[in-house]
């Protein structure tokens, strides 16, 4: 047998993107590039684990907003948020598998667009070109709105300012881009929000059940 990819090497791996066994070179050169990986293939979770002990940091002309400063007290009192959106996104893949980093941070990067514009006083929506991070946007701007109203209505809840959200979006961004790893079909950072704010079990199982039929 020889593996599936490119026809020569010897197939050691059992590839779920492809449903055959490819040899190592092939997993490691196509990952995430030219083979769609499933997020639980354990080769791929391997590879981001190893990925993100080894990432550098942002450089600094693709810092995102770096004028912006976001105390680190803010984001604890406000990390419910966070873990709100962050299951949002986790939420919309279960429905949209062949969303990627690139559809989502795009979607995070547009809406904080907005939210800073609004912090001006001024309403201008930046929604991305793309379909699937247009439908993302769409589903995070949502959240946003119901869980302004919820703070609004309740007394043992501080309002939460379009400027609050602005920078909760730029922090969200900034891990986005630290996590993904770059390559076309990244999952490296779907699947840092994944680890951090795991989906009840319902949600689980769905996602089981539409990644395998």
């Amino acid at each position: 047998m020889s593996c599936a990819i490119c026809g020569k090497r010897p197939p050691k791996r059992f590839c779920p993107a492809k449903g055959e066994k490819i040899c190592a070179i092939c997993c490691g050169e196509g990952r995430e590039v030219t083979i769609d990986c499933p997020i639980d293939c354990s080769y791929l979770i391997s590879a981001h684990r190893y990925e993100a002990e080894h990432r550098k940091p942002i450089p600094a002309e693709e810092f995102p907003y770096r004028d912006i400063q976001i105390p680190l007290d803010f984001v604890y009192e406000r990390w419910p948020v966070i873990a709100g959106i962050g299951e949002t996104i986790l939420r919309f893949q279960i429905e949209n598998k062949e969303l990627h980093d690139a559809a989502a941070i795009s979607a995070i990067e547009a809406l904080a667009e907005t939210y800073r514009t609004l912090g001006t006083g001024i309403y201008y929506e930046h929604p991305p070109d793309a379909t699937l991070a247009r439908a993302l946007y769409a589903q995070i701007a949502s959240f946003l709105q119901e869980i302004k109203k919820e703070a609004a209505n309740r007394a043992d809840i501080s309002a939460l300012k379009d400027s609050e959200i602005f920078q909760l979006l730029v922090f969200l961004l900034r891990v986005g881009k630290q996590e993904t790893n770059g390559r076309p079909l990244s999952r490296a950072f779907l699947g840092f929000l994944r680890a951090r704010f795991p989906l009840p079990a319902e949600a689980a199982q769905e996602t089981s059940r539409i990644i395998v039929p």
